[in-house]
């Protein structure tokens, strides 16, 4: 008959000798499973123990303890960085999903606001939104006429401004017209002068008279109509004198 071993109570051991023991025998029997694990599937084992003293117990089968940490953080490193990004990009899916859903809610209200404010889907507001809605249009309709009082305000001060100037260019051209006419009535006094001195000198020919009564007739027509006298070549009687046979004045 065959007795078998009773099912041992996963709890710490009490007897420090009898822990002493189980550990050796725990320790010698992990040894023995990672060789059977690299030998029979190839593969790199690494064992790290630490008894409760502190003592250290290590396994490898490369016989480099080192070198299979070193891969292991490597690794490791790799694997949580492709997580990392991968936990990034999916929150940052998550983020945007939110934010449009977001924007497309506020479209929405903004939408609606601007139907109620023109009178559109007005029939489906309660009585307190109806009030709401008229103390907005109020509020707008008081900053808009205060704006249009603004802007008459600054263009009737810029005509005013305007009118002043244009009435005192008005009263510059009025006196510049005014010495115009002056300096025109004078002009024919001072020809008439000379065509009387003509008049009453012998030895005046009777073409230079009649140059000259012309020039005052010009002068005078000139006058009435506010323009600019004609300029007058007054050489035509000097010429007269100058051809042969004419009656050159005597010389004094």
């Amino acid at each position: 008959m065959v007795v078998g071993r009773g099912r041992i109570e996963m709890k710490r051991i009490e007897k420090t000798s009898s822990r002493q023991v189980t550990f050796c025998k725990r320790r010698n029997g992990l040894v023995k499973k990672a060789y059977q694990l690299s030998v029979l599937c190839d593969a790199e084992v690494a064992l790290i123990v630490f008894s409760s003293r502190g003592r250290l117990y290590d396994y490898s089968n490369n016989n480099n303890v080192k070198a299979t940490i070193d891969r292991y953080k490597k690794a490791h490193s790799t694997c949580g960085s492709t997580s990392g990004a991968l936990l990034i990009e999916v929150n940052a899916q998550q983020y945007y999903q939110q934010e449009s859903a977001k924007l497309r809610h506020q479209i929405q209200v903004l939408q609606n606001t601007n139907k109620h404010l023109v009178g559109d889907n007005v029939s489906n507001l309660s009585m307190k939104e109806l009030k709401q809605l008229e103390s907005r249009l109020e509020k707008g309709i008081a900053k808009i006429i205060a704006r249009k009082n603004e802007l008459l305000a600054s263009e009737i001060n810029y005509m005013v401004k305007r009118e002043l100037e244009l009435q005192n260019d008005n009263m510059d051209l009025r006196t510049k017209i005014a010495e115009g006419e002056q300096q025109l009535q004078q002009v024919p006094v001072a020809g008439r002068s000379t065509a009387m001195e003509l008049h009453q000198n012998p030895f005046t020919t009777a073409a230079a008279v009649a140059a000259m009564d012309m020039k005052c007739f010009l002068l005078e027509a000139a006058a009435q109509r506010q323009i600019s006298p004609p300029e007058l070549n007054l050489g035509y009687h000097q010429q007269l004198l100058a051809r042969p046979g004419a009656d050159a004045p005597p010389q004094f």
